[in-house]
């Protein structure tokens, strides 16, 4: 279904109408289309034109999103659409999110069928993800709620770069998500992604204190850009200070893509220190990723320092947690979603067409 309306939008004085969905407030005259490119303003409203449409589904292991605290080891049915809310010059998923071709939604299924390929082919949970699920509000809300009815969970793998009347209707149907961090410093997002730090934040605050999502951050550590160990110690220090020592934080590694051609890739070290930065500053999950790092991709205990999840990129090793997800060595709580015992996906990757 194309063209879907929405309804978080409003006439404007000079009779454009702006959209009110996120923090770019694109104003928009007949026939024109936001940054995001996927909603647009037709017969004088807006509309969602990529209802219902997908850049293709995949059945891959949760830790990929990446959540480490949530239902560790079970297959996860992933999925996005096309175009995308923030302008990131280093986008690693520039040809879906930055896609102006609606060709590249080769796949296409009703909220009900995707919530029927997920229990068909064993997933615990559905992810929105390659792009932002912001854009496709309304599409992502009814898939959680098919879900919901079939018990299968959702995950928002997201910036967080949303307004706070949608943002409270978004999570209410979210169970986790994972909340790209991109920096700390309000000249790296208006520079490198044509936005703003300080929704993100609010949305990070907004997660930890009105909602019971359960969430994890994603950093990706571009040198020069946003790895200093001043910027560092500032965002670990806030999370702490702000949402509490048990959010996960992830450090990953920059490769050179679209726009960013010229930068060198996140040496192993600067993950290493981000790290140990975050847990020198209180924060009791922290993770390196996009790098074979079996101790930066393990979980341990924050008590005892026993490691109680072992895992080899996306594969689990070692588990050490009893039925009610505490440290088997001294008892202590995890803090996450856990079931009473790991599920056994491991690294597979299994592409699926929902329209065949």
């Amino acid at each position: 279904m194309d063209n879907f309306p929405t309804r978080y939008w409003h006439v404007t004085d000079d009779q454009r109408i702006q959209c009110d969905l996120c923090p770019r407030f694109c104003r928009l005259r007949e026939g024109q289309r936001g940054l995001c490119f996927v909603r647009k303003r037709q017969d004088d409203r807006i509309v969602l034109t990529t209802y219902g449409r997908s850049s293709g589904f995949c059945v891959d292991p949760i830790e990929k999103k990446p959540l480490n605290h949530f239902l560790p080891g079970t297959p996860v049915l992933s999925f996005g659409t096309a175009g995308c809310n923030l302008a990131c010059k280093f986008c690693q998923n520039w040809d879906i999110s930055k896609s102006r071709e609606m060709d590249t939604l080769a796949d296409s299924a009703s909220p009900e069928r995707i919530a029927q390929a997920a229990r068909d082919t064993g997933c615990r949970s559905v992810a929105f993800t390659y792009n932002d699920p912001v854009i496709f509000h309304e599409y992502a809300i009814d898939i959680a709620q098919a879900c919901r009815e079939l018990g299968i969970k959702t995950v928002a793998v997201t910036a967080g770069y949303i307004c706070p009347e949608p943002r409270v209707e978004f999570f209410d149907h979210m169970d986790a998500a994972n909340v790209d961090l991109k920096a700390f410093t309000e000249a790296f997002y208006k520079k490198i992604c044509g936005g703003d730090l300080k929704p993100v934040l609010e949305t990070l605050e907004y997660l930890k204190h009105e909602t019971r999502v359960w969430f994890e951050t994603t950093t990706l550590l571009i040198p020069d850009e946003n790895d200093s160990p001043k910027e560092l110690d500032a965002m670990t220090d806030w999370v702490v200070d702000k949402l509490g020592p048990d959010v996960p934080m992830h450090f990953t590694a920059f490769h050179p893509d679209w726009k960013m051609r010229d930068k060198t890739h996140t040496p192993a070290k600067t993950l290493t220190l981000a790290r140990r930065t975050a847990i020198e500053n209180g924060v009791r999950y922290a993770y390196t990723g996009n790098v074979h790092d079996e101790g930066g991709g393990s979980t341990y205990c924050h008590s005892c320092q026993a490691k109680i999840i072992g895992r080899d990129w996306y594969e689990l090793t070692h588990w050490d947690m009893d039925e009610a997800g505490r440290c088997r060595q001294c008892g202590t709580p995890c803090a996450g979603v856990f079931d009473k015992a790991p599920g056994n996906w491991g690294q597979r990757r299994q592409p699926i067409r929902l329209s065949a």
